[in-house]
């Protein structure tokens, strides 16, 4: 009986050699493993994208809040409006007329209010929607694709946090993702930031009334801390008069729950701006607006479920302290500019590569000149 040859031309009828077999048995089992490897990094990968889509679920949340209360006030006002006029027992043709007009002006304002709104809110959807697709649309086989999607988010949280918003537009609209990232979000954080570093707590007070029921809910005292700052604003200016009234409106609320602070603050009324006390020389300090600008970002973080630092940061610390391997590129005992990017570069997992060395520094350090 003749044998068929064997793969590689041999014609013995020989067993299979324990070298050849163990082989086959690699390879069998590394082609198993490959993609269950990679299923299971993107089953790790997507559970760190709470913030992902936590932030345009709180964001499409507070629209419609936003709308409730603007079309509830205005139907209030107009129902008032009539109810005045059917109440009337005197009225002349010529005022029920105006009335009327005025009502119907009114009610088309309404309408176009809540057109607007509506268009929001599908807007905050659909962008709800766009994320979720994106996360579904991950698995093993587009895996690296992905991965550079999320490295060009990352890149664009960066930029949004540190204020670079033209080049993070730039950036989300040459990748098309732009409903995959939370830009007019910071935008809307930048506005109090600026306020408040310019000394200005009016911004910032219209936010906490556009999230009062949150805030009180997580039992936030940041309202509490710029209406403090705004009276020893007062005090400074040597306005006491106008400070007392300030404290009996806005302050004294407060002193239910934080009456040894607000004790502390109107003590300054007596011991004045000029004071050498160190306990109330403090309050004067310019830091104390730096002080509300880091509590507003926590607020705000908290508010909309982001990390406190940028994302970049993050997975840059976990590569860093992950990373077991030498610094091979040099013989120095610390960590230089070159030992960084050898660094950066292993971190692969992240997809860190050339778009991530010039964000963080530039062209102009010739650090690209070792890559």
């Amino acid at each position: 009986m003749e044998i068929d040859p064997l793969p590689n031309g041999s014609g013995s009828n020989a067993a299979t050699s324990p070298e050849t077999a163990a082989t086959t048995t690699a390879i069998t089992v590394a082609s198993n493993t490959a993609p269950s490897s990679k299923l299971s990094h993107l089953t790790e990968s997507l559970k760190l994208e709470h913030q992902f889509l936590r932030v345009p679920f709180e964001h499409f949340k507070k629209t419609i809040r936003t709308n409730h209360r603007t079309v509830e006030k205005e139907v209030s006002a107009v129902i008032s409006s009539v109810t005045d006029v059917a109440d009337s027992d005197e009225i002349s043709k010529d005022d029920a007329i105006l009335s009327l007009t005025s009502l119907v002006s009114r009610l088309q304002g309404i309408k176009r209010k809540l057109e607007e709104g509506s268009h929001a809110e599908n807007l905050q959807a659909h962008r709800c929607r766009a994320r979720l697709d994106h996360l579904d649309s991950a698995d093993a086989e587009n895996l690296s694709e992905w991965n550079n999607v999320r490295l060009k988010r990352i890149l664009v949280d960066y930029m949004s946090r540190m204020s670079y918003y033209d080049s993070a537009m730039k950036l989300a609209e040459s990748s098309n993702i732009q409903e995959l990232v939370d830009i007019d979000v910071f935008q809307e954080a930048k506005k109090v930031i600026d306020g408040l570093r310019n000394q200005e707590v009016g911004p910032a007070l219209a936010w906490c009334a556009d999230n009062k029921s949150r805030l009180k809910k997580s039992k936030s005292k940041f309202e509490f801390q710029l209406r403090l700052q705004e009276f020893i604003e007062l005090v400074r200016a040597e306005n006491y008069m106008r400070a007392i009234s300030y404290a009996r409106r806005y302050l004294s609320p407060w002193g239910a729950t934080h009456l040894k602070e607000l004790q502390r603050v109107m003590a300054t009324l007596a011991v004045r701006s000029h004071t050498e006390c160190a306990k109330y020389q403090v309050l004067f300090e310019p830091k104390q607006w730096d002080f509300l600008v880091d509590q507003f970002k926590q607020e705000f973080c908290r508010l909309y479920g982001m990390t406190l630092e940028p994302l970049l940061n993050i997975y840059l610390q976990a590569g860093l302290s992950a990373l077991k391997t030498p610094y091979p590129c040099c013989n120095c005992n610390y960590i230089t500019t070159y030992c960084l990017t050898y660094i950066i570069c292993q971190l692969s997992s992240l997809r860190v590569s050339r778009v991530l060395i010039k964000s963080i520094y530039g062209e102009d350090t010739g650090i690209l000149l070792f890559m």
